[in-house]
Parts: C-alpha cells; structure tokens; sequence
C-alpha cells in the first residue's frame, strides 16, 4: 500500500510556476503582484454532508476547488495559488487519481496553482485554501451595498438543489433537465470573469452557496440594509421541473455558485451590456431599501399586485 507521501507525490505534486517555492518543504513561499491585495478563503466538504458518497471522484476533484474559487469571484479577485487537505478512509489509488485529475483540471481551467496541502486517514473531508489576488483597495464587499440599489443574481440558481433533489428520489426531471441539473450541482463552474468585470461596478457581492435568500441576508445585513425581491423578475423556472419545489430550489436550495450582487441604478445598462457581452444571464431581482422600521436583512418578496409572498426557509445552516 503506497505511503502519505507516495500518494501526495504520485497524484499531487505537479509544476507550480507562479510559486517561489511549491509542494515538498513545510511552507510554500509566493510573492503576490506588485500593487496587489491577496484574497484569501477556506471551505470544506464532508462526504454525506456537502457530497453524497457514490459521487464521481472526478466530478468531486472539479467540485471541490471550483466552491472555493467562487469565493475568490465573489471578492473580485484572480485566483492565483490553492492548498488541498484531505482525510480519506483508504488509500484507494483509482478514487485518488480520479479526485486529483478534476481537482487539476479545474485549478489549470482558472489558473490557479497547487501548491501543497496534507492528507490523513479519517472519515471524507475535502478543504481548500484559494489565495487570490486584486489590485489595493478594488475588493467586492459585502458591506458596500446602498438603498436603493439593483439587486442582481447571475445564471440559473436552484438548478443544483433541483439536481440533488432528483439524485435523492425526490422528484422526477425530463432526461435532458436531469443531466442539466445533476451537471450544475457536481461541476459548478465559479463565475470568475463576472467577479473580475465586477470591480468598481458593484457596490457589494457575495457567491450564492447556501441560497439565494440566505445569501442576500448576508449583504444586507453587512450592508444595514433591507429588501423588496419581486416574482415575476426571478429566473425563470425550468420547464419540465414541479413549479413548487423548482422556486424553492431558486430561492433557498445553494450550492449553485452564481453570484448575487448590488450596483447603483445608474450601472444597470452597464450590467445588461455585461451580460451580453458574457453571454451570461445577469437578473435584476429587486433593490434595495433602507432598514428603518424594518430589521436590517429583512427580505419580502412581492407577487404581481405587490402583496407579501410567504417565506419559510432561506437557506442552508449547518447548525440551524
């Protein structure tokens, strides 16, 4: 059975040419860009928690970097350097070499360099540290948002929860839906560009992980903010999916990794040319409103004739 060290060798040590110094000493040494801040995040899967324990090992190796450099776009910033620890139950060479084939490939898709990390044996735990970087003083923040903001969500959130939800039994999908959905949730792909162009548009971003509302909550509570989000300019639901449980996959299901972000009404013909120009679509969802006599990261969501929609959940809490 090979050793810690073989398998790190074997499957995790490859060329770090951004890196002073990369995999095989006790640190590795970087030196960020002149002029530069670095951006820095950690985040964890755990096998039954954040992944199911048949998910393909190579689709988990994308998943499990492509969470975190989503934080990294959320922050505006260019991915740039990761470290990769891991507990493993088995040395199971084929899994390991699956795992590592889609955690590369998606650390050569975005650029960024692996430049060390530890394993150890133990139930499956996945965690990344991503080390960015942004020119000084450019970061999207959460805490940057004004009333009377556009509040904006990239691409088709909910269809990961709408995957898991089909992986787990729990509803029925035409085929082609089903791939689109089960592909969101184990190969989401962090919307880097969009963080990039971002900068000095937005006025506050977060990446959309434990959902939509949840998420929102996050800004407008950084931010002393509250909300007024409006049905009708929501994505719009797949069709094929249970109109029901397709919304509240959108409005509270995470793990879709778009970015939900605020810009003044002056940006939004910036924001539609934006998203023209990525051929990504960009939803104006609502605005922003000061707090006053409502709670800071208070969220109503109004039908057609302006009347409050329901609320029950807004997303996922470890420990809720």
């Amino acid at each position: 059975m090979p050793s810690e060290f073989d398998l790190i060798a074997r499957h995790f040590t490859r060329a770090t040419p951004s890196a002073l110094l990369g995999p095989g000493d006790d640190c590795a040494l970087v030196a960020p860009s002149p002029g530069m801040e670095l951006a820095i995040t950690t985040d964890m899967l755990v096998e039954g928690t954040h992944f199911l324990s048949d998910t393909d090992p190579r689709q988990l190796g994308w998943k499990t970097l492509a969470v975190n450099l989503s934080d990294l776009a959320a922050m505006g910033a260019t991915p740039r350097w990761v470290l990769l620890a891991g507990a493993l139950p088995a040395a199971d060479e084929a899994w390991i070499a699956a795992f590592a084939d889609g955690f590369f490939a998606c650390a050569r898709r975005y650029g960024a360099d692996v430049i060390g990390g530890d394993t150890t044996r133990g139930p499956r735990n996945l965690c990344v540290t991503a080390i960015g970087e942004l020119p000084a003083g450019t970061a999207l923040r959460r805490d940057g948002a004004q009333a009377d903001d556009d509040i904006w969500v990239s691409g088709q959130p909910g269809l990961a929860a709408l995957g898991l939800a089909r992986l787990q039994g729990r509803t029925t999908l035409p085929e082609a839906l089903a791939t689109r959905c089960i592909t969101a949730l184990q190969r989401p792909l962090p919307r880097i560009e969009l963080g990039l162009r971002l900068r000095g548009l937005a006025s506050a971003a977060i990446d959309v992980s434990d959902g939509l509302l949840a998420d929102l909550g996050h800004i407008l509570e950084r931010s002393g903010l509250a909300a007024e989000l409006f049905e009708g300019q929501l994505p719009l639901i797949p069709p094929g999916s249970e109109p029901k449980l397709a919304r509240e996959c959108q409005l509270a299901g995470g793990d879709d990794y778009e970015l939900c972000f605020t810009t003044p009404i002056a940006a939004r013909q910036q924001v539609v040319m934006l998203a023209a120009e990525l051929d990504l679509p960009l939803w104006r969802i609502g605005y922003t409103v000061a707090a006053g006599e409502r709670p800071a990261a208070d969220i109503r969501l109004l039908d057609a004739d302006g009347q409050a929609l329901p609320i029950t959940h807004k997303g996922f809490d470890h420990f809720g």
